[in-house]
């Protein structure tokens, strides 16, 4: 798939120095976000699928795709791009199924073992991490912290693209496309930021700084 991930902002507004997500979603945009993933795992479906409403026109008017973490119904009900799955939802076959053959759809994997079996059920693309550890998500010890090494031996394991997640910064971000990785995927690098649009821009040059260089 020709879809650019350098710089995937997961959403969070529990970790948006109280800001909105609309108001991040469209700082990010203004820093040159490639992917947008509606997160928001504290609040409802209801809450979620209005705000996907949103998002969906902010994220459709600047040509970013807009993900939908876990929830393949409200991916639906808001004409999302797609959607991003976990070891806890429903199979990436019942994504492709339910929302048809032109969504994005990913899957969050830890090892190359997991990688190669989410590509073979039709991953578009994956999620790889913990890399640096991360306290947005309850992980696994296996989960967690995974580092560089292991984000090498996915690259050698699969050849559909991913992007680095956990512990991700505009600092370290150019290690991780270094060892592999097609980009990275931030909360709050960027929902944290005091200034999100300049924080989404240093981590897209990180970003095309390490690309270069592969």
């Amino acid at each position: 798939m020709s879809q650019d991930f350098g710089v995937y902002l997961v959403t969070d507004a529990g970790l948006s120095a109280g800001r909105s997500t609309p108001e991040i979603v469209e700082a990010a945009i203004d820093g040159g976000v490639d992917v947008v993933q509606l997160r928001e795992k504290g609040t409802s479906a209801r809450e979620r699928y209005e705000l996907g409403l949103e998002l969906r026109e902010t994220t459709r008017a600047a040509g970013v795709p807009l993900i939908v973490n876990d929830r393949i119904d409200i991916a639906a009900a808001i004409d999302a791009d797609g959607v991003h799955l976990g070891d806890d939802d429903l199979p990436v076959s019942v994504a492709r199924e339910r929302l048809g053959g032109d969504a994005i759809v990913g899957r969050s994997v830890s090892t190359p073992a997991a990688a190669r079996e989410a590509v073979a059920a039709g991953a578009d693309y994956l999620g790889v991490g913990a890399v640096f550890g991360t306290t947005s998500k309850e992980t696994t010890p296996e989960q967690s912290n995974v580092g560089l090494d292991r984000v090498r031996a996915v690259r050698e394991a699969v050849d559909v693209p991913f992007v680095g997640i956990g512990g991700v910064t505009p600092e370290n971000a150019d290690s991780v496309v270094d060892a592999g990785a097609d980009g990275v995927a931030v909360i709050s690098a960027i929902t944290g930021a005091e200034d999100p649009a300049a924080a989404t821009r240093r981590l897209a040059g990180a970003v095309e700084g390490a690309s270069a260089d592969v």
